[in-house]
């Protein structure tokens, strides 16, 4: 498949980030450089310095709101790119509301109930409708740990144990790896 070829199929595809941060705002560059069509994305947080290590933002962009400055980032690589951002908490309740065009729905949150609350929610609602969930990518090294795996409409990727904390912060490799390969997961899925 060429790169036209694959544009072409994509640009009629609605892909949904509930979390613009690490894994969010990653993936969905990610996917605008690939060509998909539409991105659906969802978060309530600002941009902070201590998430320039590993989130796809820049220095001036500090306090802004995270979607208004990853639409903005996302149009100056493709402005081909539909963007509709939801300035909220993601909850079981508006998850129908914001995500129901979506093929498929990325989960980056950073708390384990909150993607529990999204994933469960999905399956429920949108039970054909696969979810792409980021799990365990803390730290550093140990590249061979990082896998993807199938649960029918569930995927997750990560190494599924290497939890954040003071001594194991999340850092831009390991982030940028795993939010890659949400995005590959996207593709494989859509163009197959």
């Amino acid at each position: 498949m060429t790169f036209e070829e694959i544009k072409n199929s994509l640009k009629y595809k609605t892909v949904g980030i509930a979390g613009a941060g690490g894994l969010g705002s990653n993936c969905a560059v990610a996917l605008a450089r690939s060509g998909i069509g539409k991105l659906i994305i969802a978060d309530f947080d600002v941009v902070s310095e201590s998430n320039l290590n590993r989130q796809y933002y820049f220095y001036d962009q500090i306090g802004q709101i995270k979607v208004n400055a990853l639409k903005d980032n996302i149009n100056r690589i493709n402005p081909e790119v539909q963007i509709s951002i939801h300035i909220l908490k993601v909850d079981e309740y508006n998850i129908p509301y914001i995500f129901s065009e979506c093929d498929i729905i990325i989960e980056a949150f950073d708390k384990a109930e909150e993607k529990k609350m999204l994933i469960e929610t999905v399956l429920t609602e949108f039970p054909d409708k696969p979810i792409i969930s980021g799990l365990g990518m803390a730290g550093f090294g140990d590249n061979n740990s990082l896998h993807s795996k199938q649960i029918e409409n569930l995927y997750i990727c990560g190494d599924e144990k290497s939890e954040i904390s003071d001594n194991n912060p999340p850092l831009a490799p390991r982030v940028g790896i795993v939010s890659n390969m949400q995005a590959n997961l996207v593709l494989e899925i859509l163009l197959n």
